[in-house]
């Protein structure tokens, strides 16, 4: 089986458990929250992988370093969410701050990623 170069990616590899960390917490949402903060936590999650991919596989550093601050911008969204599910009480304070932990880290390895596109400008 042939392997694009974003799943070698350990950001890629993160932001993939990521998602899978959010999608399991929103099925304990309520469901009036279906369309509403489910639906947005999901999306923003999900987009942090889908930009780190997509930026992988553009041609010029700039253009990657781009998909880069886009998924960089989507696990800041992620976090705004997760405040509102704390503020909402659909999450524990624990669930908060282990969530917010591994967003941390993930978003200090895009910020690497993205530096390391301006190095061979």
């Amino acid at each position: 089986m042939y392997t694009y170069p974003f799943e070698k990616l350990d950001v890629w590899q993160l932001a993939r458990k990521f998602r899978k960390d959010i999608y399991d917490l929103v099925n304990l949402f309520p469901r009036e929250e279906l369309f509403g903060l489910t639906s947005q936590i999901k999306r923003s999650a999900s987009s942090i992988g889908d930009n780190i991919s997509e930026g992988s596989a553009r041609l010029t550093n700039k253009d990657r370093a781009h998909f880069y601050v886009i998924a960089y911008s989507s696990a800041i969204e992620t976090i705004n969410h997760l405040i509102g599910a704390l503020d909402l009480r659909y999450i524990t304070e624990e669930q908060y701050l282990r969530l917010r932990q591994k967003l941390e880290e993930l978003t200090n390895k895009i910020n690497a990623l993205h530096k390391a596109q301006f190095k061979t400008i």
